[in-house]
């Protein structure tokens, strides 16, 4: 029968010191030069922009007045009748009038609602 070491070769394992790493060109500076450039170019295409549009959409929710017509986030188109701090109140249709909140409010359709 033969033994367990016989049949497992024996792996050596050894840690590559600093002087290795320069002479093979890698450094850590090149690593965080790298991250860094990673960083910058998800935060100009994705995170930038999406903060711009989401600043968007609170400014004009914050500008909604009494009069405007609004679409929700859900379709619906009202006409806004009063307005609170956070809530305002939305004719839907002629003589129903809902409670909204603001965030759910996705665009002004135009200024002041045609009579």
């Amino acid at each position: 029968m033969l033994a367990l070491m016989e049949i497992v070769p024996v792996v050596e394992t050894t840690v590559p010191s600093t002087s290795d790493a320069v002479a093979t060109g890698g450094s850590v500076w090149g690593l965080l030069i790298y991250c860094a450039l990673l960083f910058a170019v998800i935060y100009f295409m994705m995170i930038r922009p999406n903060k711009k549009r989401i600043d968007a959409i609170q400014k004009m929710q914050s500008e909604i007045k009494v009069g405007d017509r609004v679409i929700f986030a859900n379709g619906l188109i009202g006409l806004v009748k009063k307005l609170d701090d956070s809530n305002l109140m939305v004719e839907i249709a002629k003589g129903v009038v809902v409670e909204a909140l603001r965030g759910s409010i996705v665009s002004v359709v135009n200024e002041k609602a045609k009579k």
